[in-house]
This record gives structure tokens, C-alpha cells and sequence, in this order.
């Protein structure tokens, strides 16, 4: 069973989230909110619920410390779900965000798309450009490996199809719908702003072209 890490200070929340996905997943709660990233890793979630105000450290906190080494889902649950909130959480590394209170049928269809579609789309294609290969969520540069998240392999897998033609931000939407994965325009810029700073590190960022009003390619 997939493993779900949650990360919240509200008993009463711990007790009614654990009671309705142990169904499903193995379930866990933050034991110390000092150790939260440490929790996480040793438990080796596969998907992390995390609240914003929380002890010591906020949700924002620990979603920045656990994107320095980790690409696991995170879905923030906040009772302030207000937009910049929510495009922190995105800026941050998140990869949905719900607010209280909420349907549970709700978050368990979004944990089990998210999980579906980070963890499911394997493809065996091996795509090329600019001496960099494209194969089952990897980037390389023959040297560097640079792991990727299905969202950002299925974002450079339509760029490195197109071979330097500009995709549309329609199409790119489209793409990721087919993984279940239902954004819009704002997210999937905010997705690209992230991408291309993970990018730097194999030193692929510069071939993303961003052609302001119609889309990107590469170049």
C-alpha cells in the first residue's frame, strides 16, 4: 500500500484524515514538528498532506527544505486558502492545494490522481536534443542525471516532439490533462518558472524558449 505522510497540528484533523484514508494507504502523523522533513524521509511517503501554520517551522518551511532532495507529492490542506497562499504553496513546490473544510471523497480522488499520475506515466521513449536525452522521468546530459516529475518529463516530452517548434500553452495544458492533471494557464506558467530553475542544474534551462503570447519550444 501507498504510503501518505501528514503533516498537521489539529488532533481532531489527524484522527478524521487517518480514519478515512487507512482504507487505502498506510497512514503516518507528524510525531515532532522539529523533524518534520526527517519524519518524511525515514517513513518514505509517497504523498504528503501539509498545513501551513504549524509549530517552529510553517508547511511553506518544510515544503522548500523537502524540494532540495525529494520530488514526492505534496498536497497543502489550509483554512487559509486564499490566492496568494495557494500560489506561495505552488511557488514552494506543491502539487495541489485544498481547503478546509473539505470533502473527503474530494481529497481522496485528488490523492489518487496525483499518485496515478506521479508515479504511473513510465514511458520507454527516448527522446533527443541538443546532446540531452529524455527517458522515464530522467534528463542527462550523458554525465549528470537530473530525475523529474511525471508533470515536467510530460512538458518536455511535447517540447523535445516538437523540435524547436513553439508549442502552445493550450496544448501543454492538454498534455497534462491526459494525466489527470486539470490546471490552468497561471499554474502551469508558475510549473514552468519551476521547471526551468530545476533545469539549471544539468544545464538545460537556457534551451527553454518562452515566446511571450503564443507558448514554448526549444531552442
Amino acid at each position: 500500500m501507498q504510503k501518505i505522510f501528514i503533516v498537521e497540528d489539529d488532533p481532531s484533523i489527524v484522527k478524521f484524515l487517518k480514519k478515512a484514508l487507512l482504507v487505502n494507504f498506510q497512514v503516518k502523523g507528524v510525531q515532532s514538528f522539529r523533524a518534520v522533513l526527517q519524519e518524511i524521509l525515514e517513513f518514505d511517503a509517497d504523498l504528503v498532506l501539509m498545513d501551513i501554520r504549524l509549530p517552529f517551522f510553517s508547511g511553506f518551511y518544510w515544503t522548500t527544505e523537502l524540494r532540495k532532495g525529494s520530488e514526492v507529492p505534496i498536497i497543502f490542506i489550509s483554512s487559509t486558502g486564499d490566492e496568494m497562499n495557494q500560489i506561495m504553496a505552488m511557488n514552494q513546490g506543491a502539487d495541489d492545494f485544498v481547503t478546509k473544510p473539505f470533502s473527503v471523497e474530494i481529497l481522496v480522488a485528488k490523492i489518487k490522481a496525483l499518485l496515478r499520475r506521479s508515479y504511473a506515466f513510465k514511458g520507454a521513449e527516448k527522446l533527443e536534443f541538443a546532446g540531452f536525452q529524455l527517458k522515464e522521468n530522467t534528463l542527462s546530459d550523458g554525465v549528470k542525471l537530473l530525475e523529474l516529475t511525471t508533470s515536467e518529463s510530460k512538458i518536455l516530452t511535447v517540447l523535445f516532439r516538437a523540435e524547436g517548434e513553439i508549442i502552445s500553452k493550450e496544448k501543454l495544458l492538454q498534455a497534462l490533462w491526459q494525466t489527470d492533471e486539470f490546471i490552468d494557464v497561471n499554474t502551469l506558467n508558475v510549473k514552468m518558472s519551476r521547471l526551468k530553475r530545476k533545469l539549471e542544474k544539468i544545464g538545460f534551462d537556457d534551451h527553454i524558449k518562452t515566446k511571450r503570447g503564443a507558448g514554448y519550444g526549444l531552442t
